[in-house]
């Protein structure tokens, strides 16, 4: 069974190519259905999962805001607002997260975007880890482009979410995400097409397993 990780900056289309490289492939694509598991093993609902979750645009959202000051917790050195009472603990989620991703892996394969897959998976047999990454420049042109809005909020947006996500693998892992050593492939996504990098990893990935 293949196995795929994508770290992808944001704008350089990882939501794009990750599930055309788990068609090619045969595989799922895992993403949207993992804060769904993991709020499933802790009894939480699925508001407060994705809260925690890196890849949900609602979860950052969250993590970024600082407007809600109501129950915090720190996450990744950043203050977020948990839904509930008793707010999950960020280690705990965290950990169930690896579990998931894990299970996943050993179970059915799949492409997963994120969620430090390369550093959980690294030991994965035949697991192929790719980074998406590109000048900002060039993602915040591409992220303009494709959600219609003026460059200076897809610079905002860019910002934004590059601190988040370089916080969490940051903090839960010690490590950064940009490091080429994580990967076994690096590719610059806004200056190759989408179908060609879909073709690159695919075949790194079949060449890997």
């Amino acid at each position: 069974m293949r196995v795929v990780t994508i770290s992808a900056t944001y704008g350089t289309a990882g939501g794009h190519i990750g599930p055309a490289v788990a068609e090619c492939l045969g595989v799922p694509f895992v993403d949207r259905a993992i804060p769904g598991a993991v709020a499933e093993e802790l009894g939480c609902t699925l508001e407060e999962a994705l809260a925690h979750d890196d890849r949900a645009a609602h979860g950052l959202a969250r993590l970024l805001a600082g407007a809600m000051r109501l129950p915090t917790v720190t996450f990744g050195g950043v203050d977020m607002y948990v839904p509930g009472a008793m707010p999950l603990a960020p280690e705990e989620f965290v950990r169930r997260t690896e579990r998931v991703l894990v299970e996943t892996a050993r179970a059915q394969g799949g492409v997963f975007l994120g969620r430090a897959g390369a550093i959980v998976l690294a030991d994965h047999p035949g697991a192929l880890h790719v980074r998406l990454d590109a000048p900002l420049r060039r993602r915040v042109l591409q992220t303009a482009t494709l959600s219609e809005m003026p460059e200076r909020d897809a610079l905002k947006l860019i910002e934004r979410n590059d601190r988040a996500r370089t916080a969490y693998v940051r903090h839960f892992y010690r490590v950064d995400p940009a490091d080429p050593g994580l990967y076994h492939l690096v590719v610059d996504s806004t200056s190759i097409p989408v179908p060609a990098c879909v073709d690159l990893i695919v075949t790194a990935a079949e060449a890997l397993a």
